[in-house]
């Protein structure tokens, strides 16, 4: 599904050259959960986020379903991200002016999906998460457990191929915490390739791989 060839990124600092990623080399084939783990700092969120196509790289090859991402424009690239990735963040990300409907709503838009079409779709994640009774609600009046579904009903509203989360646990109960991976689990079932950025071990057993980062590498087994 994808492969990342010799990933470098850095930030410049004066003369120095400060390393985030340090020749990152990584297939991950379709339908694989993989538990990314590894020290504060050891640059997970980054390679998250460059495969989730949210931030560049200054040297190396990105390949993503066919496609050479390094070499694609950044319009390509967007909807590239837009039709096959789902993200799930830790701080959930959602709109703060908008009802639990319309953040689930939010990625339809921007596929143009129609409207009729966009109606069944919400209604269909708000009866799976349980969270049809909290449909004009606001975030702020939600829970952290119920902002965290809302955040993953969004995610998976336009099926994406592949489900990128950043500590998707991290603000919630151990209760929360077990339902979301359960959760996770059962979609990795149907199909969905899922990627994790986690701290707990626990979590991170519910992957088929884990890969461990340090300093911006891959540790080596």
């Amino acid at each position: 599904m994808l492969e990342l060839k010799h990933i470098y990124k850095w930030v410049n600092s004066g003369n120095n050259r400060i390393f985030l990623l340090k020749d990152i080399n990584l297939k991950i084939g379709e339908g694989e959960f993989v538990s990314i783990m590894g020290p504060s700092g050891s640059g997970k969120s980054t390679l998250l986020n460059i495969i989730g196509m949210l931030d560049g790289f200054d040297e190396g090859e990105y390949y993503f379903m066919g496609e050479s991402v390094h070499q694609l424009k950044e319009k390509h690239r967007t909807n590239l991200y837009k039709k096959h990735i789902g993200f799930v963040f830790q701080a959930y990300h959602l709109i703060d002016e908008l009802t639990v409907y319309e953040n689930i709503e939010t990625p339809l838009l921007y596929q143009d999906v129609k409207g009729s079409e966009r109606k069944a779709l919400v209604a269909d994640m708000l009866d799976r998460f349980n969270i049809v009774g909290k449909k004009d609600l606001f975030p702020s009046q939600l829970s952290g457990g119920q902002q965290q579904l809302v955040g993953i009903a969004r995610a998976l509203i336009a099926k994406p191929k592949l489900l990128l989360a950043d500590e998707p646990t991290g603000n919630l109960n151990s209760k929360q915490g077990e339902e979301i991976m359960e959760l996770f689990a059962e979609l990795n079932k149907s199909g969905v390739t899922i990627i994790q950025v986690t701290h707990s071990e626990k979590n991170a057993a519910y992957g088929s791989r884990v890969i461990h980062l340090l300093d911006g590498m891959i540790e080596k087994k």
